[in-house]
């Protein structure tokens, strides 16, 4: 993997660079959608890439392991060969979604023993069998197991907490530097940060992972609760820490004013499964702000979704017709909702980045903000 930092804005600390993998060139600042379980919910490959225009996505290291099992995306060829996706692929490390289990896992200096959600069998992820399951997997970037600490948290269990977040890491990289990709290209292993809302926290984490000289640095444990005002200031503690010419993935992230302001605090990457999520309730965003499709007042709406869209599901398709299909539970009004919102969120880091390397970023944002948040 290698990445190239084109431009810096001038005002702010947002940046335009490429990201190139063995899969494919994914221009920063960039939005993956999140395909959980070899599938972007609602949404085929083909749409994928035609309407949304994903140039990678990201799939979850604990749902694969447990179903479909690492055996048999293994014996496929890895994930790419398994759901027919040619594009560069992100897999988190799981340690997410072992945290969101809160009591049917234990946490010791091991690793993470935790009852799986599907049938309470007992597993064990440590840092280096996730570092196996990732390469047998096959993602591009693959991530390092840590602990994501709950919000609010007490500063003596976030340094506690910290401190085996970095041991971990440190045994991570260490089998993933004496181990070899599986499946005939190469993986880049990516740290994170964490530190809670604690700025010593946090610095200490950015300094540390620094340290690592990875090829690209995540920061993790925000978006769990905690207000806008302390996501900003935490990432932007870090993204003033952590090396300039490495990407820098901000996890989780989703609200579309988070996203831009992240931008502008120096974040190149970005994931969430609010746009698809919240597409299958109904909830759409658009250029002028967000609209609830199942309220009356689109019933004899007939113009498009969102007219300044880059998607043909977005201008074909009317208000009026995308409520009725809600309305009477058909499948495919989640469908065009999903690939809209999708291609919502991509529109909003490509302008970005158009908009940084004409040197028209902060205005433009600062009018984005305000708008992407007016509910229609």
């Amino acid at each position: 993997m290698a990445f190239t930092l084109q431009h810096t804005d001038p005002q702010t600390k947002a940046r335009a660079g490429v990201l190139e993998t063995d899969h494919g060139t994914i221009q920063t600042p960039i939005f993956m959608p999140v395909g959980t379980q070899a599938s972007v919910k609602g949404v085929t490959q083909d749409q994928l890439k035609t309407e949304v225009q994903a140039q990678i996505i990201l799939g979850n290291t604990y749902h694969l392991y447990l179903r479909p099992s690492i055996d048999i995306i293994s014996a496929a060829g890895g994930l790419h060969q398994f759901m027919n996706w040619d594009r560069p692929i992100l897999t988190d490390s799981g340690g997410y979604q072992v945290y969101s289990l809160s009591g049917m896992r234990k946490l010791k200096e091991e690793g993470a023993k935790f009852s799986s959600h599907i049938d309470g069998s007992k597993h064990l992820f440590t840092p280096e069998n996730v570092v196996d399951i990732q390469r047998a997997i096959g993602a591009d970037i693959i991530m390092a197991f840590d602990e994501c600490t709950p919000y609010p948290c007490e500063y003596k269990y976030a340094k506690k907490s910290l401190g085996l977040t970095h041991r971990w890491l440190d045994r991570g990289i260490k089998r993933f530097e004496e181990t070899d990709p599986l499946h005939g290209y190469d993986q880049t292993f990516a740290p994170i940060v964490q530190g809670s809302v604690y700025k010593d926290l946090r610095i200490k984490s950015c300094e540390y992972i620094a340290s690592k000289d990875q090829k690209i640095n995540a920061i993790g444990g925000l978006s769990v609760g905690e207000p806008h005002e302390d996501l900003y200031e935490m990432t932007d503690i870090c993204t003033g820490i952590l090396p300039a010419d490495k990407p820098r993935y901000l996890m989780g992230i989703g609200l579309p004013e988070n996203i831009l302001e992240s931008i502008a605090l120096g974040i190149d990457m970005f994931d969430c499964v609010l746009p698809t999520r919240n597409a299958r309730h109904g909830m759409l965003y658009t250029s002028e702000g967000v609209i609830n499709i199942k309220n009356a007042k689109w019933q004899k709406d007939f113009s498009p979704i969102d007219p300044n869209s880059t998607t043909e599901f977005s201008t074909k398709y009317t208000k009026a017709y995308l409520r009725h299909l809600f309305k009477v539970n058909e499948l495919f009004g989640m469908t065009i909702a999903s690939i809209h919102n999708l291609r919502f969120y991509l529109w909003l880091v490509e302008t970005s980045r158009e908009k940084i390397l004409a040197g028209e970023f902060r205005e433009w944002k600062d009018a984005m903000v305000a708008k992407v948040q007016q509910r229609l």
